[in-house]
C-alpha cells in the first residue's frame, strides 16, 4: 500500500520523477548507498519526531546525525524520536521504506540543511526497496518541506 501511495502523490505532482525499484534491500543507509552506488551522505534519510503535542518529519542527509540542542532551539521543545509502529500508523511507510511522499497523515516537513550538500539526494520512496533521485530544492519543494539545520555533519577522519 505504502509503496501504491508515493507512485499516486508523484504521479499527480512529479510525473517526471521515476521510482527506483531494486532487488535489494535499501532498508538502511549503508545497504541503500550501496545499492545505488552513491554516498552514504546522498541517501536522503526521514526521521519522525514528537515534539510537544505534534508529530513531524525531518529529512536528512543519510550521514547527517540529529543535533538535539539544535532541535530544541529550532522547534522550542525537547524532540522524541517516533518508534516504528507509531511511524508506519502516522506515515503509512515502513521503516526502511518511510520518505515524505504520499503520507497517510498529512505532517508538517522539514529538510534539514546537510541535504544542500548534494545536487543529488535519494530518499525512500515507501518500501525498503524503492527510492527517487531529485535534487534537494525539488524534494522540499513537493513536500512544502522548510528548511531547517538541525543536524551536525560526520568528523571527518584525520588521516
Amino acid at each position: 500500500m505504502s509503496l501504491e501511495n508515493v507512485q499516486a502523490f508523484l504521479a499527480e505532482k512529479a510525473p517526471d520523477i521515476e521510482i527506483l525499484e531494486l532487488a535489494t534491500s535499501t532498508a538502511t543507509v549503508t545497504l541503500a548507498a550501496e545499492a545505488h552506488g552513491v554516498a552514504p551522505g546522498q541517501i536522503a534519510k526521514t526521521l519522525a519526531f514528537r515534539i510537544g503535542e505534534r508529530q513531524v518529519l525531518v529529512v536528512a542527509s543519510g550521514d547527517a546525525r540529529v543535533d538535539n540542542r539544535k532541535m530544541r532551539t529550532t522547534f522550542d521543545a525537547k524532540a522524541k524520536m517516533l518508534d516504528a509502529e507509531t511511524v508506519l500508523e502516522l506515515t503509512g511507510h515502513p521503516v526502511g521504506g518511510v520518505c515524505p511522499f504520499g503520507l497517510a497523515t498529512p505532517l508538517p516537513v522539514y529538510c534539514d540543511a546537510s541535504l544542500r550538500a548534494y545536487t543529488e539526494v535519494l530518499p525512500a520512496a515507501g518500501s525498503p526497496h524503492s527510492a527517487v533521485r531529485l535534487c534537494p530544492e525539488r524534494l522540499a519543494e513537493l513536500v512544502e518541506a522548510e528548511w531547517v539545520d538541525v543536524c551536525k555533519l560526520p568528523v571527518a577522519m584525520e588521516g
